[in-house]
């Protein structure tokens, strides 16, 4: 690469719409508006969601059940996965080094497969066939705040 070959992005060179300037630029007279009707006015700004008067859309699904605002969400590890990993010390900081979370939510360790190495594992929480899973491989299990 060098200064002969740089080339402008994607529509940067591109003009704006200059709109009402004569029956020539083919955006004159209506200026891209249409005829008649409401968006056709100056100062036209609808609410989002309106339909023209129609019972806009979110009004006419029904609503069901509860959204938990205070809900938390956590980053799911089975102990299947924990035992591929080959470590002896799993923390969260381990398990975002290796891809198997992302590391913006807590972790919680589930009961899914078997372990056969005693290993320690620090997560912020852990379920109960996993707690047993670990003890009974002989490895600990730590909970972080």
């Amino acid at each position: 690469m060098n200064l002969s070959t740089i080339r402008a992005p994607k529509k940067s060179t591109e003009k704006r719409k200059r709109v009402g300037r004569g029956m020539g630029s083919g955006m004159g007279k209506t200026s891209t508006r249409g005829h008649d009707g409401q968006r056709s006015r100056s100062g036209s700004r609808l609410l989002r969601g309106f339909e023209g008067g129609q019972m806009p859309l979110h009004r006419r699904l029904p609503k069901r059940g509860f959204t938990n605002i205070f809900r938390e969400e956590y980053d799911v590890v089975n102990l299947d996965r924990l035992a591929t990993l080959g470590e002896t010390e799993i923390t969260p900081e381990v398990l975002k080094k290796a891809g198997v979370v992302k590391g913006k939510q807590p972790v919680k360790i589930l009961g899914n497969g078997e372990l056969t190495t005693a290993i320690t594992v620090h997560a912020h929480k852990f379920s109960k066939s996993a707690q047993e899973k670990i003890t009974k491989a002989g490895g600990k299990f730590e909970v972080l705040q």
